[in-house]
């Protein structure tokens, strides 16, 4: 098992962008995901397994925004219990997209072999994603 934060208020992954290059369109990611996806690449090396994992995985990722400065007393205690959860964009497939994009050849292959994923979205004055990711034993899965 592999687990790791990354602190930080977390960006989500932003619709592609279009630009021409001679006659050719090419597609990119806006400047703030590509930044956020190089920031969580740069914190996983760190963790990495010396050679990326290749069979299938499971990956867990709790999202923390920022609570918002707006929020009153009785909703921040309500944020910090997680009794109370963003219901607001971004979406947290788009936060899982961003990870996973990053984490591509430094902890696994290709994230591809995310068979079983589990996303969660929560408020906190500590915004980060935890991130823990497992191998599955396919056989001992499959029986279990």
């Amino acid at each position: 098992m592999t687990s790791f934060i990354v602190p930080g208020n977390p960006v989500s992954q932003g619709r592609p962008r279009a630009g021409k290059r001679g006659n050719k369109i090419i597609m990119y990611d806006p400047k703030e995901s590509k930044e956020y996806k190089q920031y969580v690449a740069l914190i996983a090396k760190q963790y990495a397994p010396k050679i990326p994992y290749e069979g299938p995985l499971s990956v867990r990722l709790k999202i923390y925004r920022q609570i918002p400065k707006s929020t009153t007393k009785k909703d921040r205690a309500l944020y910090i219990e997680g009794i109370k959860r963003p219901v607001v964009k971004p979406d947290t497939d788009n936060y899982t997209k961003a990870v996973l994009d990053a984490l591509n050849g430094i902890i696994f292959k290709d994230d591809s072999q995310v068979t079983d994923l589990y996303a969660s979205k929560f408020y906190s004055d500590k915004p980060r994603i935890e991130i823990d990711i497992q191998e599955l034993d396919m056989l001992g899965y499959m029986e279990g």
